[in-house]
């Protein structure tokens, strides 16, 4: 019995920089993995929805306000990293819960942290981008029952459409 091992040479020397970058999506990545699971088609859409609306908003004000960044660069303000980490920590809270929400922001906080850290943002960067992807999600989700179940209905030969809702008591 044999084992290879390859080692690779880090491409940043800062953990918690790299945590950010991957993180900013990952938390999203998981958001959709829960909802998948639930087999809630209706919350992946609001995920979505918040994810994009949130982001477009982020780009615009980057540009409009142009801020440079503390360690040097444009386009400091609001910070895109934290409106995409807050952007599916902030769906989980309000679609599934604190139960979801909590560990969701505390991983979407540290990837504030890594953004101050890296001096790619000052604070008030990170919070606007949390305060835009937290107010999307708030107006864009619905709070998950999954004792209402609603089901699309089409009847292509009588060419008409509804829903059948059905509940659990």
């Amino acid at each position: 019995m044999g084992f290879l091992v390859m080692t690779f040479p880090a491409a940043k020397a800062d953990e918690l920089t790299d945590y950010g970058d991957v993180a900013q999506y990952g938390i999203a990545g998981i958001a959709l993995i829960i909802s998948a699971s639930k087999k809630d088609t209706e919350g992946m859409i609001q995920l979505g929805l918040t994810f994009g609306v949130a982001t477009l908003a982020t780009g615009g004000l980057k540009r409009l306000a142009d801020v440079e960044r503390p360690g040097g660069g444009r386009h400091s303000f609001p910070s895109g990293h934290m409106t995409n980490a807050m952007s599916g920590a902030s769906y989980l809270h309000y679609r599934y819960g604190w139960k979801y929400g909590l560990p969701a922001y505390l991983m979407a906080g540290v990837v504030g942290l890594s953004r101050v850290k890296a001096q790619a943002h000052r604070w008030e960067d990170v919070l606007a981008g949390a305060a835009i992807a937290n107010l999307t999600a708030y107006l864009l989700t619905d709070r998950f029952n999954d004792n209402v179940v609603l089901i699309p209905v089409f009847n292509s030969r009588e060419k008409s459409y509804g829903i059948r809702i059905g509940a659990r008591f």
